[in-house]
């Protein structure tokens, strides 16, 4: 499956805790072993505050992995699908949805 993980900073309390902070992620950072079933396939960040990251695992265990490992960051983990594929699913969703009986006059 398919994912885009989207990161922002986490609001600290004074600039000393935000120098903390950001020295810590660096620390895991630089010590983290991803998970073999992730593949990134892309990996941006917005000048100074937040990030993105289209990946694919089969194991959506490593996503949690993933999100506890860089708990200093608010991360939000959003399923995708290829448009093919949304495509293709829609008649059936769209024929289910028609052969309901209509309750509007």
């Amino acid at each position: 499956m398919k994912y885009v993980v989207a990161w922002r900073e986490r609001p600290t309390g004074s600039a000393a805790e935000y120098e903390a902070a950001q020295k810590r992620i660096r620390e895991v950072l630089a010590l983290w072993k991803m998970p073999a079933s992730l593949t990134i396939h892309q990996f941006v960040a917005r000048v100074g505050e937040s990030g993105y990251a289209a990946l694919e695992t089969v194991e959506p265990a490593d996503l949690q992995y993933l999100i506890a490992a860089f708990a200093p960051f608010s991360i939000t983990v959003v399923p995708m699908m290829e448009v093919l594929d949304v495509a293709a699913g829609e008649p059936r969703g769209i024929e289910w949805r028609n052969g309901l009986p209509c309750t509007q006059p």
